[in-house]
């Protein structure tokens, strides 16, 4: 398995889980873990995705996120898990 963390971070409005939910399924990424937070008008989600039967390699992955992202008014950035947990390590 290969997976990756997708987060995402904007404007809480209609459609952005549904909008991002979509094209991982589109590309054959399952969704292994989600959570998702809502302060005020801020949304916040992470999510923890098995990548490794995407029809897209990584960088086109991000690139098509990062768009609809951009489409809808939220800042998507996905990163390979081992990669994440070394930025993040204390």
């Amino acid at each position: 398995m290969e997976r990756a963390v997708i987060t995402v971070t904007g404007k809480d409005r209609t459609g952005i889980v549904a909008k991002i939910a979509n094209a991982l399924a589109k590309s054959d990424v399952n969704i292994l873990d989600i959570r998702q937070s809502i302060m005020d008008d801020l949304f916040t989600m992470i999510m923890l995705v098995d990548i490794s039967k995407s029809k897209k390699d990584f960088e086109a992955l991000g690139q098509e996120l990062e768009n609809i992202g951009e489409e809808i008014g939220v800042k998507v950035i996905i990163q390979h898990e081992d990669i994440f947990k070394y930025m993040h390590r204390i």
